[in-house]
């Protein structure tokens, strides 16, 4: 298949496939394209966010019974082969004879790049290793220091995840202000944030944008682009006194407060019927995994609010209320909150 036409294929399963590089397409035009029509046929759609537990249960079924089938003896050295380089020649052959990039894929609706990538944060030994010492905070800065920002290199200096010492550093590397955000920390933040949104305007639709500038006018975004992820480290550097995950949070508390015009949905009458709505609708969505809730829907069980501020309310209310909430399922949480807390509430209210 030539490039333009597996673009115009791949566009009927991923939206957003013109933002794609041409070297992407050609690779996703061998792994996934009859994947997704197979898939098409059984009516099933192709899948982006947050994995489920069954879908997680599928990729480790998938690794173990490729493990088995190649005699390859650790998930280690199937999804990590550069550590291993007096294997690497072997595994790689291995994988290539075996059709490892199908067999990971199987029963998975979604492209074959986030399978991979996911199985490497599952079965990853460096992952979920705690909080960091005091002395690998060191480490990491040194290494830094030394490789700057090959997370890569670093991260196999210290047994760490690359995902972790990225994030990690990206914390520490600068004095951070914990307290209450100033008048011009938020306006650094809001002109950041701005200067995002313009760039991702001018991508999507640089017409637009550029007849909106010349008109000196503020660009009209839609408010489900506002719930978008977007690039916090980035945002992080240009506000330079708080680190990532603290702009993410003020910025879902500036969405907050302006949607709703300032008004407090989680106090006193109002908090309370909000909660009762927020599990009734949980409930009423039969959902087995937190990734099959539509959150942008149910946050109108709360009010006009951001999705990231219901995900919030949801988290208080299953660390509050659910004894041993780590060890359930989702749906067992939703379960327990609907048949044991929503009386109290309702009785409270």
């Amino acid at each position: 298949t030539d490039l333009d036409t597996a673009r115009q294929e791949l566009e009927e399963f991923i939206p957003h496939v013109k933002n794609i590089s041409d070297s992407s397409i050609k690779k996703m035009a061998g792994r996934d394209l009859m994947r997704f029509k197979e898939f098409k046929k059984q009516g099933i759609a192709v899948k982006f966010g947050r994995f489920t537990q069954k879908e997680n249960k599928q990729i480790q079924k998938n690794v173990e019974e490729f493990l088995s089938l190649t005699g390859i003896d650790s998930a280690d050295k199937l999804l990590f082969t550069s550590r291993y380089p007096e294997e690497k020649d072997i595994i790689h052959r291995l994988k290539t004879e075996y059709h490892f990039c199908e067999k990971i894929s199987e029963g998975i609706p979604r492209p074959w790049r986030l399978i991979y990538y996911r199985a490497r944060k599952m079965f990853d030994p460096n992952n979920y290793k705690g909080r960091y010492t005091k002395e690998e905070i060191e480490k990491l800065k040194k290494y830094q220091a030394l490789h700057g920002n090959d997370w890569k290199k670093i991260s196999e200096l210290m047994s760490r995840s690359n995902l972790s010492v990225a994030m990690k550093f990206s914390e520490i590397k600068s004095p951070i202000n914990y307290g209450p955000w100033t008048k011009e920390e938020t306006q650094k933040l809001m002109k950041a944030v701005e200067e995002v949104m313009r760039r991702k305007l001018q991508t999507e639709n640089p017409s637009s944008l550029s007849s909106l500038e010349q008109s000196n006018a503020d660009p009209w975004i839609a408010r489900e682009k506002l719930y978008q992820q977007l690039p916090w480290t980035e945002i992080e550097t240009k506000v330079g006194s708080r680190y990532w995950r603290q702009c993410k949070q003020r910025w879902n508390s500036i969405l907050t407060s302006k949607l709703t015009k300032g008004q407090q949905f989680y106090r006193g009458t109002n908090g309370l019927q909000a909660k009762i709505n927020l599990i009734k609708r949980l409930y009423e969505t039969k959902a087995e995994d937190a990734s099959e809730v539509n959150w942008d829907e149910l946050s109108n069980a709360i009010g006009d609010v951001p999705r990231a501020y219901a995900q919030a309310k949801f988290y208080r209310l299953k660390v509050s209320f659910v004894p041993l909430w780590k060890r359930k399922t989702f749906s067992e949480i939703i379960d327990y909150l609907y048949e044991k807390k929503l009386p109290e509430l309702e009785e409270k209210l």
